[in-house]
């Protein structure tokens, strides 16, 4: 008779949903401020809603972690590792369907996209356009960072392979050296990489994945050492891991400094201009410690499980927050498309003012909007991740964001 699997521990981490819905905030509110002109009217108020594009570093750290966890806790366990067919299904079920609807509504509804060939419509369509062109076409400028994810999504199993190996058990010091390896990656492609490859086909290639392989890594960081402390492996870097995150002001006030580092002149122009090398990776750096700082309270505080909430779990628990966190990616992908929207009814004027009434408007029809796509759209899409036509029999399911972490990642 077999042995059956040990139980697997369902490891919960109730706070990301709400740091989910930050990010998106966080983005939608830098977008409107600068079409309402804000970043050069108020000095450094200004500049600090210019650098709230740290919301993009906060999704990549949030991917890194959740996505890595089911590779790094089957190794560490000794278990069957993620089937990567059904994998990739469930991330094509997580983002597709909402992107076609957000890249449809600007590509046929946005005057500036009229003139588009076929062929630019397709590549917005099959979620490449930074490929191929610039950047994407109007009301989709933002998709760099998703298109960025679905080539995260496509690397890290083999990631996760370098990390962990083929044989069961997870060496700490391997996966310590892969992520090393993409920090490496990071750094050169800001200095030299991107300038090579851009140049040579007319291309902004510092919106590739390359250039955020850094901000992955400290999310897989975490994930690393949430892992490796949940079965009594922590060392002194887990530890001090640990001491940090048990203090969420602390993290998140030493967050809000490096923000307001990032907007001074040492990490580039607020506006379009393109920073220096050196800008582009003091800006980049320092928005993968803002990010990892607001999310390592989430994910490893050392905290009894019946330990008093804090105002930090209440705030970032609450009904409220993470139902937000659960409609983000619908606010994500739709509120740019949907700022167009207002901007067009309202007959506001661009970089003319009224900052605040675009933010508030833009923000409603995008939360009403982001409701209606998750309950038409993404929840039944979602209900097909179970029927992977090509999953193989008894192959270890991917991560289920939801049921072993408490959250969904974007």
């Amino acid at each position: 008779m077999s042995t059956p699997p040990p139980e697997r521990v369902v490891e919960r981490f109730p706070h990301l949903d709400a740091l989910r819905a930050v990010g998106a905030l966080a983005v939608l509110t830098t977008h409107t401020a600068f079409w309402g002109g804000e970043y050069t009217d108020n000095g450094t108020a200004g500049r600090l809603l210019a650098r709230l594009d740290v919301g993009v570093a906060l999704f990549f750290v949030l991917s890194g972690f959740l996505l890595s966890r089911a590779w790094l806790v089957a190794a560490a366990d000794r278990t069957q590792r993620p089937e990567t067919g059904h994998y990739l299904w469930k991330r094509a079920l997580r983002i597709v369907p909402v992107y076609l609807v957000a890249a449809t509504a600007a590509l046929w509804f946005i005057d500036d996209n009229a003139a588009l060939s076929t062929g630019e419509r397709l590549a917005t369509l099959l979620l490449s356009s930074s490929m191929v062109e610039p950047g994407f076409p109007a009301g989709l400028t933002h998709m760099w960072s998703l298109m960025v994810e679905v080539h995260f999504y496509l690397l890290l199993p083999l990631l996760m392979l370098l990390a962990t190996g083929r044989r069961r058990g997870l060496d700490s010091r391997r996966a310590g050296a892969v992520l090393v390896g993409m920090l490496a990656v990071s750094v050169w492609w800001h200095l030299d990489g991107a300038l090579r490859v851009g140049e040579a086909r007319d291309l902004d290639a510092g919106q590739w994945l390359p250039a955020y392989l850094g901000w992955f890594a400290v999310g897989i960081g975490l994930a690393l050492a949430q892992v490796l402390l949940a079965r009594g492996r922590g060392g002194r870097g887990v530890d001090l891991l640990v001491r940090l995150g048990a203090q969420p002001g602390v993290c998140w006030a030493a967050a809000g400094g490096l923000l307001l580092v990032a907007s001074t002149p040492v990490a580039g122009p607020v506006l379009l201009a393109a920073p220096t090398a050196a800008q582009s990776l003091t800006k980049n750096l320092l928005y993968a410690v803002v990010g990892g700082l607001l999310v390592l309270p989430a994910v490893l505080r050392g905290r009894r499980a019946d330990a008093a909430p804090t105002t930090f779990d209440r705030l970032l628990t609450h009904r409220a927050a993470r139902h937000l966190g659960l409609v983000s990616y619908g606010i994500f992908c739709l509120h740019l498309p949907l700022l167009h929207l207002v901007m067009w009814t309202t007959g506001w004027e661009l970089f003319a003012g009224r900052g605040l009434s675009i933010w508030a408007l833009t923000l409603v029809v995008s939360i009403a909007a982001a409701e209606v796509a998750y309950r038409l759209v993404e929840r039944p899409a979602l209900r097909l991740k179970s029927v992977h036509p090509l999953r193989r029999r008894g192959a270890a399911p991917a991560e289920n964001s939801t049921a072993a972490t408490g959250t969904t990642t974007r």
